[in-house]
C-alpha cells in the first residue's frame, strides 16, 4: 500500500471513529438542556444516554464480524453514512420516545463502524509504525471525545442542544470519503462463511432487557413485576446467547476468545477503566450547570487540560508500549486517572474553578493519556492480526457495556436512581458518592492492568 493511501486510510479512520466519539462527549454536556426542553428527570436522561450505548455495545461484535467478512473499508463507509443519517434524526427529534429510537439507531451504525476503524489500522500498519499510527488515532479520537464538552457547550449556548448532533455529519461524511480514497488495503481480510446474526440478536435484547430493569426498578420498585420480569428476561436470552455461540459454525464471540490471559486481562481493565470514565462523564456535566451554575460553554472550557494532554501524550505513551510493553503504561495511568477522579469529588457548591476543577482535570488528564494508547494496541495484538476486527470488537464492546451498565447502575448506587430534580443537595451529595465509585473501579483497572498484562512489547 502507498504511502498516499496509509495517509488516507488514517485521517479516514480518524475523523470516522471521532464522529462516534464526539457524539458521546456532546450529549453528555447536552443534557441538561435536553431535559429541560423535553421534560425529563434522571430516567429520561439515562434512557437518552442508553438508547445508543445499548446497541453500539451489543452490535460492535456484529460490525467486526462484517468487517471480517466483506470489506472492512466498505463497512466502515457504509456504517459512518448510516451514522450520519440517523444523527440528523435526533436533531429533529421532538420527543423522548423519538429521540430514543433515533439514538438506537445511531448506536446500530456506530456498532458496524467503529471496530472497523481500528481493524483497518491493525492490517494497514506494522512494527512500530501501527503503534504510532494507533498512538495519532487514540490521541486524536479522545481530544475529539473531551473537545466534545466545549464545542458543544458552546452550540448549547448560542443556538440549541439539537445542533450538537447536526455537527457529527461533516466528521462522519468525509471519513467515508478518506478510506474510499485510500482504496483497498493490500492486506485482505479474513473471510467467514457466515455471520452470527441471531448472537446479534440475543446479545442486544438480553442487554436491553436488564438495562431496562435497573433504570425501571427506582421508580417502580425492584420486586414489582416488570423490574423483575425484564431482568429475568435479559438474564435468560444472554444465557441463549452463551449457548447458541458454543454451538455456531462461526460464532459472534467464540467460546475460546478468552482464552489467552492477556486479551482476558486488557478487557477486564477496559471494562473496569470504562465504567468509570462514563460515570464521571454522565454526572460531571449535570454536576457543574446545575449545581455550580456553570454555562454549558463554561463546563465545556473546564476540560480542556484534559485535551491537551491527551494531544501531548498519547502518541508517546503508543510509542513507549511498542517498545517496552503495556504493563507500566496501564498501571501507573490508571492510577493516576482514579487519584483525579478522587479530586472530582471536590467539585462541590461553592468551590472555584482553580482550587477543584483544574487540579482533577490535570491529574486526570495525564493519567488517561497514559493508558489509553497502550490499552488499545494490546487489544488489537492479542489475537493476532487474522483476528483484528474480532479483537477489536471485543474490546469496543465491552468498553460500552462498561458505559451503558455504569450510566445504569452508578446513578442507582450513589442514591440518585429514579430523581426527578437534576439541581440542589440531591444530586450534590449523589455525585460525590459516584466520584468515589468511579475511583475504586479505574484504581481496580489498574491492579488488573499490574497482574495481568506483559512488560514485553507487542509483536
Amino acid at each position: 500500500m502507498t504511502e498516499s493511501a496509509k495517509r488516507w486510510t488514517l485521517i479516514g479512520s480518524i475523523l470516522g471513529s471521532g464522529a462516534v466519539f464526539i457524539e458521546g462527549s456532546v450529549t453528555n454536556v447536552a443534557l441538561p438542556a435536553i431535559a429541560r426542553d423535553l421534560h425529563l428527570g434522571i430516567t429520561g436522561l439515562q434512557w437518552t444516554m442508553n438508547g445508543y450505548l445499548l446497541t453500539l455495545s451489543a452490535l460492535i461484535l456484529l460490525g467486526g464480524a462484517l468487517g471480517d467478512r466483506f470489506s472492512r473499508r466498505k463497512v466502515f463507509a457504509w456504517g459512518l453514512v448510516g451514522f450520519a443519517i440517523a444523527s440528523l434524526a435526533c436533531a429533529v427529534a421532538p420527543n423522548l420516545i423519538l429521540l430514543v429510537i433515533a439514538r438506537v439507531l445511531q448506536g446500530i451504525a456506530g456498532g458496524i463502524l467503529i471496530p472497523n476503524s481500528l481493524a483497518l489500522l491493525e492490517s494497514t500498519f506494522e512494527g512500530e509504525e501501527r503503534g504510532a499510527a494507533v498512538g495519532h488515532w487514540a490521541s486524536w479520537s479522545a481530544v475529539s471525545t473531551a473537545i466534545g464538552p466545549l464545542v458543544g457547550g458552546w452550540i448549547v449556548d448560542a443556538t440549541s442542544w439539537r445542533f450538537v448532533f447536526v455537527i457529527m455529519v461533516p466528521f462522519a461524511i468525509a471519513g467515508a470519503i478518506a478510506v474510499t480514497v485510500a482504496g483497498r488495503s493490500a492486506k485482505k481480510s479474513k473471510s467467514a462463511s457466515t455471520v452470527d446474526y441471531p448472537g446479534a440478536a440475543l446479545m442486544t435484547l438480553g442487554l436491553a432487557a436488564i438495562v431496562g430493569a435497573l433504570m425501571l426498578g427506582p421508580d417502580r420498585g425492584f420486586t414489582t413485576l416488570y423490574p423483575i420480569s425484564l431482568g429475568a428476561a435479559g438474564i435468560l436470552l444472554l444465557v441463549a446467547f452463551i449457548v447458541v455461540e458454543s454451538r455456531t459454525k462461526e460464532p459472534l464471540l467464540p467460546p475460546n476468545t478468552f482464552a489467552s490471559k492477556k486479551f482476558a486481562g486488557v478487557n477486564a481493565a477496559t471494562f473496569a477503566i470504562y465504567a468509570a470514565l462514563t460515570g464521571l462523564f454522565f454526572l460531571l456535566m449535570l454536576q457543574l450547570q446545575d449545581v455550580l451554575g456553570y454555562s454549558a460553554l463554561a463546563a465545556g472550557a473546564s476540560l480542556m487540560p484534559i485535551n491537551v494532554l491527551l494531544l501531548i501524550i498519547s502518541p508517546f505513551a503508543g510509542r513507549i508500549s511498542a517498545r517496552w510493553g503495556a504493563r507500566l503504561p496501564m498501571t501507573a495511568g490508571a492510577f493516576v486517572a482514579a487519584v483525579g477522579m478522587l479530586l472530582f469529588a471536590l467539585v462541590r457548591p461553592g468551590a472555584s474553578y482553580l482550587a477543584s476543577v483544574l487540579p482533577a482535570a490535570i491529574v486526570f488528564g495525564l493519567g488517561l493519556s497514559s493508558l489509553v494508547t497502550p490499552l488499545t494496541t494490546v487489544a488489537l495484538a492479542s489475537l493476532g492480526e487474522s483476528r483484528a476486527g474480532l479483537a477489536s470488537g471485543v474490546n469496543n464492546s465491552v468498553a460500552r457495556v462498561a458505559g451503558l451498565l455504569a450510566t445504569a447502575i452508578i446513578p442507582l448506587a450513589a442514591g440518585l436512581g429514579g430523581a426527578q430534580s437534576l439541581s440542589g443537595a440531591t444530586l450534590a451529595h449523589g455525585f460525590t458518592r459516584a466520584m468515589y465509585i468511579c475511583a475504586g473501579l479505574c484504581a481496580a483497572g489498574s491492579v488488573i492492568s499490574l497482574f495481568t498484562m506483559s512488560g514485553r512489547p507487542e509483536r
